[in-house]
């Protein structure tokens, strides 16, 4: 088969929707099939990773006065992370598509809705959309919201008929590897304890709650010998911020760039705090017991799934400051917190999802 993926990555629309995409076309090659990326050219585009991963990639340009053709032109209340109108991007896509004679469009951008699905379908054989939201309409083959706490019901009126839903984290896009380390992960919080604390708010973290989130562990009673583990992305713009302040701490901490071990990370974690965003399945995979930040409004029924799930401590972001520690006294008073959190957790996902999604697409190619 022959794949197209459109998606984005960038300071402002986060590196997430590129790297679950990316997810489902290292599967996909690893069964024989072919993949291209069309991506806009934002700051932060990912680009470089796309290729390095072994696929093809287009770069579209950046518009010019879009602020105005945007306004003008608006199709999907995230409009404005798209870089053009949807219209100029349907354009500049099926110019791509057109010679490619793709099998499967995959759609992963919260600026993208039925209107410009419905442009491009003409020059592919069938689409695909990952979407979080469910708050615009879809022309799609195929839909895949992973996230815990969705419900068919939720697309009803959003998807033509006839249209599959694949809905919960048993889909989640995990890399083979969170797969590959989940029985040892697991077999690890048989004894939980709190020395080593994962860190990572997401590839960009544009607001700098890592800064916030180090700050506000420093006024917490955390014994000297805890371990910091800190993860960021290479264009996160408080980088060089969060590293002078993980210097002073009193803790042994490091910060990490744009890691290509996260699941050895995760593994040897007892505790993440990190967004609740596509990771939460990468920690449940693992069992890894979490504080999770709500960081955008998107993120919002991950976060409250879990918790009401008993996967995860709910931290909004406004809240870092005065109730980290109180979080942190919980979970250094009992281990039977850490060990309910892991085990809650662990049942929520598998990491086979990508597996699961391929077979799906081979055999309604």
């Amino acid at each position: 088969m022959k794949v197209v993926f459109r998606t984005d990555a960038s300071v402002q629309i986060g590196t997430g929707h590129v790297m679950r995409c990316l997810t489902l076309a290292n599967e996909l090659a690893l069964k024989g099939h072919s993949c291209h990326f069309i991506c806009r050219n934002h700051q932060g585009h990912l680009g470089s990773l796309i290729i390095n991963n072994g696929h093809e990639l287009t770069l579209l340009p950046q518009s010019t006065n879009i602020d105005q053709q945007v306004t003008e032109g608006k199709g999907s209340p995230h409009a404005d992370w798209l870089g053009a109108t949807w219209q100029q991007d349907a354009l500049q896509t099926l110019e791509i598509l057109s010679p490619i004679n793709a099998d499967w469009l995959v759609v992963d951008h919260y600026s993208l809705a039925a209107e410009w699905e419905k442009e491009v379908s003409k020059e592919v054989g069938r689409i695909m959309v990952i979407d979080d939201l469910a708050d615009r309409p879809h022309q799609c083959d195929l839909l895949l919201d992973q996230n815990l706490g969705r419900e068919v019901s939720d697309y009803a009126s959003l998807v033509p008929e006839g249209c599959t839903q694949l809905i919960g984290p048993s889909y989640a896009l995990l890399r083979p590897e969170f797969t590959t380390a989940r029985e040892s992960s697991l077999r690890r919080r048989q004894q939980p304890e709190l020395g080593r604390i994962l860190i990572s708010l997401g590839g960009v973290d544009r607001t700098n709650a890592t800064g916030r989130i180090l700050q506000a562990l420093t006024e917490t009673a955390l014994p000297d010998d805890i371990k910091l583990d800190i993860v960021m992305g290479a264009s996160a713009p408080y980088l060089d911020e969060v590293r002078k302040q993980a210097a002073r701490l009193p803790f042994d901490a490091t910060v990490n760039v744009s890691v290509s071990d996260m699941a050895d990370r995760m593994s040897r974690a007892d505790l993440s705090i990190g967004a609740a965003g596509s990771t939460s399945w990468e920690r449940c995979c693992l069992g890894v017991p979490s504080i999770i930040v709500i960081l955008a409004e998107n993120q919002r029924l991950i976060g409250e799934a879990l918790e009401r799930n008993r996967c995860a401590l709910l931290l909004h972001e406004a809240d870092i400051g005065s109730h980290l520690d109180e979080m942190m006294q919980q979970l250094r008073g009992s281990r039977s917190v850490l060990d309910k959190l892991a085990g809650n957790a662990a049942r929520i996902c598998d990491g086979l999802g990508s597996v699961r999604l391929v077979s799906l697409m081979i055999k309604g190619n």
